[in-house]
């Protein structure tokens, strides 16, 4: 049998712990209770018992906070519930510290999640506009309603009023020609951007989930859960074409826009003739143009991904197009510079055309580029292909396959296309010319 301890006195306790001499004294009058020593001036009491087989050394509070009575009356209680219930607080704490580490975990407000979220993102999007857009979306609709929650405390209710939240949207009244103001929900008037907020919302969440921080089921999911208490997107925002003027009334438009002696005119000039995109138009590069060749040769970093992948696009220029050109001075890299020499905003070439008295984007310039390019026997041009008018936008073309393989830009093929556009633009203009000049 062991040899039981010899039952110590409070006054040698005290004198143990007084030397500092580092150690595990037994106290006797309970079977493996120990001072444990520990310079400087630290003492506590342990329990030295066997738990399931294991040998556990089990702390019950330091002295003299707790007097040796004391210590000898925990380590008693102790032993019997080990001996009774099999308990293990070596086990118990380790539980009880990793549940109040996710407890504390999910101190966590939404402010602190999306700002991860945001930062990650950044690293993730290709353009600062990106950025902006995202970073406005949750600005404008998220934080105003979510940003001191705790991330806990937000359910699929807290979500739908965060959608449906009231809001004012502008519309031009058909009948008086007059932008109105109308009161609405986001969800209802701003579906676009609802459903965008509504998709970085599930994004945040599954991560939240994915870190402990968020237990319950994704708030923002559609399946199963906002699907049954908000219409789908597709029946309330039906897709709209971005606005473009009809091909009938280009030539109009082009006589108009050309008497416009600034530099965001030429911009819309240059993007017409050339049917671009709108930051391919305002961030164009001297680098870019060859006048050799008549080429602007778009590198693939400026281009639109394609299935995923950019590709460098070449555009065949007409002489109206190497007129733009000429007109704008060699001073900067960029051809369209503004006067802080960076290019011009999308607003900036939008609002051309409003002070013209048209409402048309970029985007509508190359519907109606496409237009044209199809109805070769209403406007008199010659025939040209599905494939070489897409190819002009820089589109996809068929499947994937053959888009891997159709790398030909087709230059001397849309050459003479890009001609006969730039000469239908000018129609009106040239009519005028011919008019001014006759006998």
């Amino acid at each position: 049998m062991p040899v039981k301890a010899k039952e110590l006195s409070y006054k040698q306790v005290q004198s143990i712990a007084k030397k500092g001499k580092d150690g595990l004294y037994p106290v006797g009058g309970e079977a493996g209770l120990s001072l444990q020593v520990k310079a400087p001036a630290n003492t506590s009491w342990i329990l030295r018992t066997v738990i399931n087989g294991k040998r556990r050394y089990i702390g019950l509070g330091s002295f003299p906070t707790i007097p040796l009575s004391k210590a000898r009356e925990v380590a008693r209680e102790l032993k019997q519930r080990i001996k009774l219930e099999g308990y293990d607080p070596v086990i118990d704490r380790k539980q009880q510290k990793s549940l109040a580490e996710k407890e504390q975990a999910k101190q966590v407000t939404f402010k602190q999640l999306a700002v991860e979220y945001v930062e990650k993102r950044s690293k993730e999007f290709k353009s600062e506009q990106q950025v902006r857009k995202l970073t406005a979306i949750m600005e404008n609709y998220a934080y105003p309603i979510l940003k001191s929650m705790m991330i806990r405390d937000i359910e699929l209710s807290t979500i739908r009023k965060l959608l449906t939240q009231p809001t004012v949207i502008k519309r031009r009244n058909p009948d008086t020609g007059e932008m109105e103001e109308i009161k609405t929900t986001l969800w209802q008037g701003k579906n676009e951007t609802a459903n965008r907020l509504r998709i970085y919302l599930t994004h945040i969440f599954d991560a939240a989930i994915a870190s402990g921080v968020y237990t319950e089921l994704n708030p923002a999911r559609w399946k199963g859960g906002l699907e049954t208490i908000l219409p789908a997107p597709q029946k309330v925002s039906k897709t709209q074409h971005r606005r473009a003027i009809s091909v009938d009334e280009m030539p109009e438009f082009w006589a108009k826009l050309v008497q416009e002696d600034y530099t965001s005119a030429r911009i819309l000039q240059f993007g017409i003739l050339t049917a671009a995109r709108s930051n391919e138009m305002r961030g164009a590069l001297w680098s870019e143009i060859d006048f050799n060749e008549k080429v602007w040769r778009l590198p693939a970093e400026r281009m639109k991904g394609i299935g995923g992948k950019e590709r460098p696009h070449d555009v065949p220029l007409s002489d109206a197009a190497l007129e733009v050109l000429a007109a704008m001075p060699r001073e900067n890299e960029y051809v369209f510079p503004n006067p802080k020499g960076v290019p011009y905003s999308s607003t900036q070439i939008l609002n051309v055309g409003k002070k013209l008295g048209y409402d048309a984007t970029v985007h509508g310039f190359r519907s109606t580029f496409k237009d044209w390019a199809s109805q070769h026997k209403k406007y008199k041009h010659s025939e040209y292909s599905d494939h070489l008018s897409e190819v002009a936008l820089s589109h996809v073309v068929g499947d994937s396959t053959r888009n891997a393989y159709a790398r030909d830009p087709l230059i001397d093929e849309r050459r003479p296309m890009m001609d006969e556009w730039a000469e239908y633009c000018q129609r009106r203009l040239n009519n005028v010319v011919k008019l001014q000049g006759a006998k």
